[in-house]
């Protein structure tokens, strides 16, 4: 499955974050792309560093404007794509919603991310509702696409539960980046952590992860930090957790891997986890926490 994915740095020019991610979808294409995987929230800026209710109006319905503008791009294109959007879904009720389009520009399904966080400059309970669509796979003509968001990729039950449910693959538009008063060892700490564990995800399930994080800088308007500076290193992993590729920090990229879905069998033959799982001793997984 030849993959493109897109690492941007967003400015507050929506128009023209829309554009040039038409551009870099279309490059893609022309070079064989079937499957262009976005980051999280790619039409603008990551509002979340504050609480402004004014950022409500960056929501759109699904089907929507955004939509449109996507599907139109995967049906020209051939391809299918997947997105990020703000969700509008009623006054008062907003998603975190990743869609994929098929082929002929249609919606294939969407995903309304599941696990919320709420740290300083990352606000997203005050945006987004969690999702309540389940763990459920998205089926595309280019396989069964295991689609999450961002925070959701720190947590193994995610990953487990698309796989359980036939995912081919996982896949995770993302957001995130250092807090500039950390150390530059720490940073860098968080960094390989975000992408071990990751990559672990694609180990306990023998499945190839696709992750696709922002890039650059964005000032917190409230100037009560010093605002995100993400740190791109968007990856491929294949099923045993093996780097296909891996982007720069500090870069734009724009770059097709061919992934080889087949491997993943053969692999879960060598490591069968799925099947020597002690189902019958996991009840306390439903638990906050297990005490005895």
């Amino acid at each position: 499955m030849k993959t493109g994915i897109i690492q941007q740095h967003n400015t507050t020019d929506m128009q023209d974050n829309m554009q040039r991610l038409a551009e870099k979808i279309a490059r893609l294409a022309h070079d064989g792309a079937e499957l262009i995987v976005l980051q999280e929230l790619h039409n603008g800026l990551y509002f979340c560093q504050v609480e402004d209710v004014n950022n409500f109006n960056q929501a759109e319905p699904i089907p929507g404007p955004s939509t449109e503008f996507f599907g139109k791009l995967a049906k020209e294109h051939h391809i299918v794509l997947v997105t990020s959007l703000f969700e509008r879904r009623t006054a008062g009720l907003y998603h975190n919603t990743a869609v994929v389009f098929e082929r002929d520009g249609s919606i294939a399904g969407k995903y309304r991310k599941m696990h919320i966080p709420d740290d300083p400059a990352y606000y997203e309970k005050f945006y987004f509702t969690p999702g309540d669509l389940g763990f459920r796979p998205i089926d595309t003509s280019v396989g069964r696409l295991g689609v999450l968001v961002c925070w959701d990729q720190w947590y193994p039950e995610a990953a487990r539960l698309m796989a359980l449910h036939g995912a081919e693959v996982l896949i995770y538009p993302t957001a995130i980046g250092y807090e500039s008063s950390d150390t530059e060892d720490e940073q860098e700490r968080q960094r390989e952590a975000w992408t071990t564990v990751q990559r672990g995800h694609a180990v306990a399930n023998g499945l190839p992860v696709i992750t696709v994080n922002r890039v650059g800088h964005e000032s917190d308007p409230s100037r009560q930090t010093n605002g995100i500076e993400f740190w791109g290193s968007s990856f491929v992993a294949g099923p045993q957790g093996e780097l296909l590729f891996r982007a720069p920090k500090d870069e734009e990229t724009c770059q097709l891997i061919d992934i080889d879905l087949r491997r993943s069998e053969q692999v879960r033959r060598w490591w069968p986890f799925l099947r020597d799982r002690r189902i019958d001793h996991y009840d306390n997984l439903l638990k906050r926490f297990a005490e005895e």
